[in-house]
């Protein structure tokens, strides 16, 4: 019986040591449209380097019109991860919707297109937008997937030399 409680207490410990690590982080939101492609192609990029070099930083995703598209993730999306073999669950399981509370929770945020992101922030969450980092990052109708995933792999390498000199 003695060896039950050990087993009980030392899981227990565990759990709670891992909650104390996961309050530690720091959560960076990726923003994008639908919450469908490039926002969840930089949040699993994002968890796969910071897990792998233990930094102090988890990702999140969400989307602002995240009502324009169907489905769970993109294709482009999907192959990207698989093929520079980043598993899927580093990203999350399912599209969701920014809400202020998402705001509130990140100690950083990026929306990845400026002209496509800035104004539906201003219109939405106004008091946000002077701690939103604007990005450049061409969704399909002016980029290929290609050159898109390319533009996310640089910038989220800047953004964690960033985040991670401060």
């Amino acid at each position: 019986m003695p060896a039950k409680k050990s087993v009980k207490a030392r899981a227990k410990k565990s759990a709670a040591a891992q909650q104390t690590i996961k309050a530690s982080m720091r959560r960076v939101l990726f923003l994008c449209s639908g919450n469908f492609y490039r926002s969840r192609y930089a949040e699993a990029l994002f968890n796969h380097q910071a897990r792998a070099a233990g930094w102090p930083w988890r990702a999140f995703s969400r989307g602002l019109s995240t009502h324009l598209i169907g489905g769970h993730l993109s294709a482009h999306t999907r192959q990207a991860l698989l093929r520079r073999g980043i598993a899927l669950p580093q990203t999350g399981p399912t599209r969701r919707s920014l809400t202020r509370a998402d705001l509130a929770s990140a100690s950083h945020v990026v929306a990845l297109k400026e002209s496509e992101h800035r104004h539906i922030i201003r219109a939405r969450f106004a008091d946000y937008d002077s701690r939103v980092e604007y990005w450049k990052v061409h969704d399909l109708d002016a980029s290929t997937p290609a050159d898109t995933l390319a533009a996310i792999d640089a910038q989220v390498s800047r953004l964690a030399k960033k985040l991670l000199a401060q």
